[in-house]
């Protein structure tokens, strides 16, 4: 066992590019997914392009704007407690791989897959004790099937406020604003401080009005049933703005009501949008071993027993353990079960790189486990979803060469609205298009689908919603699990303390700029160099990888870089199309820094060129 268990931790070490999948390919696809639940007005950059705008009117009816967000899942609400945690998620995602992110060129697009999600809570958090919850609800929307260009049902606004609390979403939408403050704070500050603001405010909200939100917003019993209670969400929040602020009262809070709201009492099995305890936990660990404790070591000590509670439990080596199918996936419940094995895999694979930085390991009742075998298991876990599995199916919609055609999804499953705008009414979507057995017009790439019942067995039929419905809250800690998988190698993460965010500032005046010295003809202080990094066969095709790095040659930053693409006939990441073979890079390039973009397709390299850039 000891020989094996090293051999796969070697395995892993070498990294994706020797792994049976293309990580980077599924990660590309997993953030793309949110294109697709977008709400709103449409960017000019918008890569899922058979959306249109919809919802443009949100929150009117109540007298405020609530444009934008995303569809949760298959249908056309937006119901703000899932959201709220996937933006969390995804924020936890960056926090943690950032830098992995980077290098596989999706730092920029996860950013806008947040940035998308928060834009909307703070229009929905409209005063310190008014926080908007849910746009339209279930049973209207269930009634019908259309595109959510299409939408006739009613787009009544649901709020909390004091008089109707909601401690549970207000604590979530506060842990999540917190998270994606962090994310911001190095490139935009203004924004990351303004989240902050409100995740505070939200915060106070949610502890001084305390209640459950679907007790106010009865209208979401039915769908996202608050059945933990809110005591998680508050500690949650509270991990959460400590994390970002640094800010010891936050601290505090999750110490002095470790016992009262069940931190340190309840052992879980599940890390879900409704039960945060698993990942209060995990966030109190990692306080733990960064040396944050001081004298209240031992009731962090008392979070890591219950998180490495749950870690033992998911490796099937303590007392009450997680089902597995005969497969080996995880397994709660026959509905999205995918859900809580993202999260799962999410939870496993951040505590590795903790245990990792910290030089420790665990101690199951079945004995002792090293953080590699948690890595181990959580990559078994994302490669049964990617297609090692006893059908060889992917529960990854657009990846591999056999996934779910029929998603039970009413935008994938209706001819996109730019091909025939012809109008979809309430009904008839069901009749020509829910009922149909063809395979969905448009494809949704990086969904994750509900996955296979407790023996492996999986039905692509639209009407099987259990198995066949995804899901945003499915992507989100997916984002995180795959970046670190594709980076591949030991992080070795020395867990640094957590820093504030800086306080506004006036801006300095600028240095006058120097006048550079005239440059030689043809010069250009942008190197371009590709690489083929990996090639599969499908179909009869070979499909190549490339790495494409543009580097900055020159001893000055440069910005708003335009490239021209040709022979190109795949996709490509880390680009904005601006029209024609023409791109722009989002990031500025300091002098020596480099920038890697990927493209794949079944031909040899395309032509990549420098067209403009601006130096400063």
């Amino acid at each position: 066992m000891a020989s094996y268990l090293y051999v796969l931790s070697l395995a892993l070490c070498v990294g994706a590019a020797a792994a049976g999948h293309d990580y980077g390919a599924a990660l590309s696809k997993s953030i793309m997914f949110y294109e697709a639940q977008r709400s709103g007005k449409l960017p000019s950059n918008q890569r899922v392009t058979w959306r249109a705008d919809s919802g443009l009117s949100d929150g009117s009816a109540n007298g405020v704007n609530l444009v934008g967000g995303y569809y949760d899942a298959g249908d056309n609400v937006k119901f703000g407690l899932p959201m709220a945690f996937t933006v969390t998620m995804l924020s936890w995602s960056v926090v943690e791989y950032g830098k992995q992110l980077a290098s596989s060129g999706e730092l920029g697009h996860s950013m806008e897959a947040i940035r998308w999600g928060t834009d909307y809570l703070l229009k929905a958090h409209t005063e310190p004790d008014v926080l908007y919850g849910e746009v339209g609800d279930g049973n209207s929307d269930h009634y019908c099937w259309q595109r959510p260009e299409d939408m006739t049902t009613p787009r009544q606004a649901y709020r909390i406020d004091a008089n109707n609390p909601g401690s549970d979403l207000a604590g979530e939408t506060a842990a999540a604003m917190a998270a994606a403050s962090i994310v911001f704070r190095q490139s935009d500050p203004a924004y990351s401080n303004e989240l902050l603001n409100h995740a505070k405010q939200l915060f106070t909200f949610a502890d001084k009005y305390r209640g459950k939100y679907d007790s106010s917003i009865t209208v979401a019993q039915k769908y996202y049933a608050s059945k933990s209670g809110y005591a998680d969400e508050l500690l949650w929040a509270a991990a959460w703005l400590h994390e970002a602020t640094g800010d010891l009262s936050y601290m505090n809070y999750v110490i002095d009501n470790a016992a009262s709201l069940g931190g340190t009492g309840w052992q879980m099995t599940e890390f879900s949008w409704d039960v945060k305890y698993a990942g209060v936990q995990v966030l109190a660990s990692k306080f733990l071993m960064q040396g944050k404790g001081g004298q209240s070591n031992a009731v962090l000590q008392n979070y890591q027993e219950n998180a490495e509670f749950f870690m033992c439990a998911c490796l099937q080596k303590s007392n009450r353990v997680v089902q597995k199918t005969p497969g080996g996936l995880l397994f709660w419940q026959k509905w999205n079960n995918i859900q809580f094995v993202t999260s799962a895999s999410f939870l496993l694979t951040v505590y590795s790189d903790y245990l990792t930085a910290a030089r420790k390991n665990i101690q199951c009742s079945g004995g002792a486990v090293q953080p590699s075998e948690l890595l181990s298991f959580a990559q078994s876990q994302i490669d049964y979803i990617l297609g090692d599995n006893p059908r060889a199916t992917s529960y990854m919609v657009g990846y591999g060469s056999n996934y779910p055609n029929q998603v039970h999804h009413r935008a994938s499953s209706i001819v996109s609205f730019k091909v025939n705008p012809s109008f979809v009414t309430c009904r008839g979507g069901y009749a020509t298009w829910f009922s149909s057995k063809g395979s969905d017009p448009n494809v949704l790439h990086g969904a994750l689908v509900g996955g296979p019942d407790q023996n492996d067995n999986f039905a692509d039929e639209r009407d099987n919603y259990e198995q066949t419905e995804p899901a945003t809250y499915n992507n989100g800690p997916f984002v995180g699990v795959l970046a670190r998988l594709h980076a591949g190698g030991n992080l070795n993460q020395l867990l640094p303390v957590a820093v504030p965010s800086p306080a506004s500032k006036p801006k300095p005046t600028p240095a006058p700029v120097q006048a550079s010295p005239p440059l030689a003809p043809n010069y250009s202080p942008i190197a371009v160099s590709q690489s083929v990094t990996s090639s599969w066969s499908s179909r009869g095709r070979t499909y190549y990888r490339y790495s494409t790095l543009i580097t900055n040659k020159s001893k000055k930053t440069v910005k708003n870089i335009k490239l021209s693409v040709q022979m190109l006939y795949g996709p490509i990441w880390g680009l904005s199309a601006t029209g024609g073979s023409s791109y722009s890079l989002w990031q500025s390039l300091a002098p020596g820094q480099s920038f890697d973009l990927v493209y794949i397709h079944a031909a040899p390299q395309a032509t990549i060129t420098v067209q403009s850039y601006d130096m400063n």
